[in-house]
């Protein structure tokens, strides 16, 4: 049996401005099948979470780097 898809997420690559989302927002209105679009507004949890994950790939790549001579 086949999945069957209710919505995607689309994640755009940097916030942008309101009023130059509005063709983007247009575009995937006229996508067949889209009933509704709802834009969200970037806020300090984004920013959490993208501190954290360059944090810890920062981590990981400094261990990768500078690894720990074993004795």
């Amino acid at each position: 049996m086949t999945d069957r898809f209710n919505a995607f997420i689309v994640v755009l690559a940097k916030d942008i401005r309101e009023d130059d989302a509005q063709a983007t927002i247009k575009a995937i209105k006229q996508i067949k099948g889209v009933l509704r679009v709802t834009p969200h507004t970037a806020g300090i949890h984004e920013t959490i979470a993208e501190t954290r994950v360059r944090t810890e790939l920062g981590n990981k790549l400094w261990e990768v780097l500078y690894e720990k001579e074993e004795k």
